[in-house]
């Protein structure tokens, strides 16, 4: 009788469940969709500053042992040298936005994949600073797939990381989102875009038989790119307070293109330590950004040993350097971060409009945090600016001096 009365109860009971979940689906994405609406603004000093993070390859925490670090160093180095290192990197800069750019973990050493981005995120986390992040080729080799990876990582807190965007229902892969930084608070350019940020998923592996190697730059995302580009130009040139030209763009992901080849010693700032392990297919998304107009600089890792910027048709092709303990590197040489700052010009009326310049330079995991390779990106000025030499001597004084 008892298990009767049970199941005559039962179907009450499923309208309430469903309603409960349903309730429960709401709650949880409308609060993603307030997290990833939360505004991203120039500080009322007219500058926006973005630490890159590159290749953490975070596993299980102080359980994890170092690659490729003096011998003398081995007893004591593990993944919490990569969360202290993040942790001097905040304090040091103070970044208004930190991204990584894959490689967040070493799947293949994470006992849970779950806990290692929990923890190798956690810095950035308890710093209350908005981060986000992209996949690399390692992240989904652990107990989660890469989908699973990215969803995690877009519930955590202060992250305005994206699974994908709403608009596009066909996309390749995991984490392919677009951010705006607005301008400085009561000025003209308060609700306007003027940077914009562009993270794609720059894949694993080819799932192509005949093409042996990495992965690369999808069709389907490079037709969103397009899409996302020519719409942020269009509201750039349009009513309220309509400009000319088009804002900056910067993107980030993993993989470097093929184009990354380009370079030798006589035309990068920075070092080149190993080759460049692009795709084995040339996906054209390096054309495609020049043809969108607005990229002003493209920002990679996975090749650990190389940290250069070398610019290529008016786009700057930058490494950040090895970031990560756990990842392979090179004994007597620094782990290093990427900081690139962009600057706003003055308007006639003296207040903060678009963005004037975009500078960068690498800080080294040593004991001062040396900074290193200060170089301008992009400039509204000319190149042969007369003013240009001594601008940049002026940046270079202030940053020596903002050092001791």
């Amino acid at each position: 009788m008892l298990k009767m009365a049970a199941k005559q109860n039962m179907p009450g009971l499923y309208p309430l469940t469903i309603f409960l979940a349903l309730v429960c689906c709401y709650f949880f994405h409308d609060a993603l969709a307030l997290k990833q609406q939360q505004t991203l603004r120039f500080r009322k000093d007219g500058e926006f500053k973005i630490l890159q993070v590159a290749d953490m390859h975070f596993a299980d925490g102080k359980t994890t042992a170092c690659l490729n670090v003096f011998p003398s160093q081995m007893a004591t180095c593990s993944d919490l040298n990569t969360t202290a290192f993040v942790k001097r990197m905040i304090q040091a800069e103070k970044p208004d936005f930190i991204v990584f750019t894959g490689d967040n973990i070493f799947g293949f050493d994470a006992t849970d994949s779950a806990k290692s981005l929990d923890a190798g995120f956690s810095a950035a986390i308890a710093s209350k600073i908005p981060w986000a992040a992209v996949l690399g080729n390692h992240d989904q080799e652990g107990t989660l797939s890469r989908e699973g990876v990215m969803k995690h990582i877009v519930g955590l807190e202060n992250t305005l990381s994206q699974l994908n965007p709403a608009e596009a229902h066909v996309i390749d892969g995991f984490g392919n989102y677009n951010l705006e930084i607005g301008g400085v608070e009561d000025t003209r350019f308060e609700n306007k875009s003027v940077l914009n940020l562009y993270f794609l998923d720059s894949g694993d592996y080819s799932r192509v038989p005949s093409i042996p190697g990495y992965g690369w730059i999808k069709p389907s995302q490079q037709f969103w790119f397009q899409r996302t580009s020519q719409r942020l130009q269009r509201e750039y040139r349009s009513k309220p307070n309509p400009q000319k030209g088009t804002a900056p763009g910067l993107v980030y992901f993993h993989i470097p293109l093929p184009e990354f080849a380009n370079f030798d010693s006589s035309n990068f700032t920075g070092v080149k330590q190993e080759g460049i392990s692009s795709a084995s297919v040339n996906s054209g998304f390096f054309t495609t950004m020049v043809e969108a107009g607005d990229v002003k600089a493209v920002f990679t890792g996975h090749d650990h040993l190389n940290d250069f910027c070398g610019e290529l048709t008016d786009i700057q092709l930058c490494y950040a350097g090895g970031f990560g303990y756990h990842a392979y590197g090179k004994a007597g040489w620094s782990r290093r971060a990427r900081v690139v700052v962009a600057s706003l010009e003055k308007t006639e009326s003296g207040l903060w409009g678009a963005v004037k310049s975009i500078k960068t330079w690498k800080r080294l995991d040593d004991e001062h945090l040396t900074a290193i390779d200060r170089q301008v990106l992009w400039s509204k000025n000319s190149v042969g600016h007369p003013f240009a030499a001594s601008w940049m001597c002026d940046w270079n004084l202030k940053l020596l001096f903002l050092e001791h």
